[in-house]
């Protein structure tokens, strides 16, 4: 996900798609621990895009 991206995305849409990405980030976490997951960078890149949201999430909500 490109921040150009997530900085088009209003509000309720970027609250949104942080809810989904921290539920995506507990089941790679979980797919880990049992040894079902073939890529753990994704986990990383998951990670990067919660703090992208995040991010943006708070320049919208100071201005």
């Amino acid at each position: 996900m490109k921040a150009k991206e997530i900085r088009e995305m209003s509000v309720s849409e970027l609250e949104a798609k942080l809810k989904d990405l921290k539920a995506e980030l507990f089941n790679l976490r979980f797919q880990h621990a049992t040894k079902q997951l073939d890529n753990p960078m994704v986990i990383a890149s998951v990670k990067k895009d919660i703090a992208r949201v995040k991010t943006v999430l708070h320049q919208k909500q100071a201005v």
